[in-house]
């Protein structure tokens, strides 16, 4: 009878996941009796054992020293949790080949489960997408059993005590073979399974003809749930790994550039916000993708690789500006986009990261100097705010002696900035009442006018002079957003600022 994928749930279990992982590091070790150890020490416990090493008398729980005297040819080695976050990662990318909602089990290192529905398309059977997951899992150098049913529990049963691939008809058969499951398969509290055992219950089956109620009273809610769980009646919906966009940058350009050093100044500028997402995700560059689109041509792409991952962008730009130095292009770039390929960044390089500024204060402050020296004091100088009528008069220029970073508050609501002209700059137009006519023209730069907001009235100035302004903003073609008064004493428009 031909089945199909429709409505099939998959289990993919890697038995002994961190003991594949050491002897995919350790090819060599292949034939030896192996073991995984908590620590590289003595007294570090043993965790996992091969069948060669079980033979020899090697069990989980012993101490390496122990194991060691029964097995003087043990191999053994650690496997950290990074080691086995990043290889379940990887893991799940390459299921997310065969279907796009893949789960990790939370609990227990190896195991996925794995979504079948709509794929009839591109599967005859779900033998054929069994066997295809389990081909590209052994070309990668994993042992994987896969069991393909109806139900998280069923499948994951299964898998833990069925090798290779096992496919069900229908849920019916998929739970008498759940049942005969014995429970020291599965990964069950120890005491509670040993509680069990003195109570003759060794399989799914004989658990399941337990009363639900007094197993909850006397084992507690742990047991109750996994009571439910294999009768079907806990049932939660797959909760698939959404894996993280690449980070990149992107810049449009206005015109095509083809200068290597100004292109080597947009890529800085490209450069450090890239970093920076790759230091909140706690990864480091390990290559760098440089994409130019050329003016009137295709992208050319390039990929630099420093000799270690890093978040040094010192060293990643003098990479990209001897690359850009050896470029011939055909014509300028009108667009550049840069994406990072990424792994787990070290807590010294995050922290390396963390504590260099982003820019070179001391460096600022030399440049500063020089200025002045040949300006004068007056041409370094920076806002201050004070007290005044006009907007144009709320703030003024004092010399500048040291910059010093902004303080930030990232945890404060992000703010528009406001660039207000030192002197409004007056438009040219018609009479106040046609400005909807979009007879308010800024030029080739903002384009028309297409929305107004306001008015916001400010009047005033009796003790100087009489000042009667409405306030509004404007949204141009250009994408622009400008602050604009019309002066009804003096009957014009003016362009006070912009609003970024």
């Amino acid at each position: 009878m031909k089945t199909s994928t429709a409505g099939r749930l998959a289990c993919v279990d890697l038995p002994a996941f961190p003991l594949q992982l050491l002897l995919r590091r350790h090819p060599d070790w292949a034939g030896h009796p192996a073991a995984v150890v908590a620590e590289d020490k003595p007294q570090g416990l043993v965790l996992w054992v091969n069948d060669s090493a079980r033979q020899q008398g090697v069990l989980p729980g012993l101490r390496y020293a122990a194991a060691f005297s029964l097995a003087s040819s043990l191999r053994a080695g650690e496997v950290s949790p990074d080691e086995s976050e990043k290889a379940l990662g990887e893991l799940t990318a390459r299921l997310m080949r065969f279907t796009p909602e893949v789960e990790p089990a939370a609990r227990e290192s190896g195991v996925f489960w794995l979504n079948g529905s709509g794929l009839q398309r591109l599967y005859t059977s779900p033998k054929q997408w069994a066997s295809a997951m389990q081909q590209d899992l052994s070309a990668q150098g994993f042992t994987a059993n896969l069991a393909v049913g109806f139900s998280r529990f069923g499948s994951y049963a299964v898998a833990k005590t069925k090798a290779g691939i096992t496919i069900f008809r229908d849920a019916a058969e998929e739970q008498l073979a759940a049942s005969a499951v014995p429970l020291n398969r599965l990964q069950i509290e120890p005491k509670f399974r040993d509680a069990l055992f003195k109570l003759g219950i060794k399989t799914v089956g004989e658990l399941l003809s337990l009363p639900p109620g007094g197993l909850r009273e006397r084992f507690g809610k742990q047991a109750h749930r996994l009571h439910r769980m294999a009768a079907g009646e806990l049932w939660a919906p797959l909760a698939p790994t959404v894996l993280a966009e690449p980070a990149r940058e992107k810049i449009i350009l206005d015109d095509a550039e083809s200068d290597s050093t100004r292109l080597l100044f947009l890529i800085k500028q490209l450069l450090h916000p890239l970093l920076v997402t790759l230091a909140a995700r706690h990864q480091a560059l390990v290559a760098l993708w440089l994409s130019l689109l050329i003016d009137h041509g295709d992208y050319f792409k390039e990929s630099l690789r420093p000799a270690l991952p890093t978040l040094d962008a010192v060293q990643i730009l003098d990479l990209v500006r001897l690359r850009l130095e050896t470029l011939q292009l055909a014509a300028g770039a009108i667009e550049i986009e840069l994406q990072a390929e990424a792994c787990a960044a070290t807590s010294e390089q995050l922290r390396l990261f963390n504590e260099k500024p982003s820019r070179d204060l001391d460096a600022a402050n030399r440049a500063l100097a020089r200025l002045r020296a040949e300006f004068g004091d007056a041409a370094v100088v920076s806002a201050k705010l004070t007290d005044g009528h006009l907007p144009e008069a709320r703030f003024t220029w004092e010399p500048l002696t040291q910059v010093k970073l902004p303080l930030v508050n990232d945890s404060a609501a992000k703010t528009l900035i406001r660039r207000v002209n030192q002197k409004p700059l007056g438009l040219a137009g018609g009479p106040y009442h046609s400005h909807e006519d979009g007879w308010l023209v800024l030029g080739p730069k903002h384009g028309n006018i297409d929305k107004l907001t306001g008015p916001y009235v400010f009047a005033g100035g009796w003790w100087n002079r009489d000042i009667q302004r409405e306030y509004y903003y404007a949204e141009t073609r250009g994408g622009d957003l400008l602050w604009l008064y019309y002066d009804r004493v003096r009957r014009r428009w003016f362009l006070q600022g912009a609003i970024e």
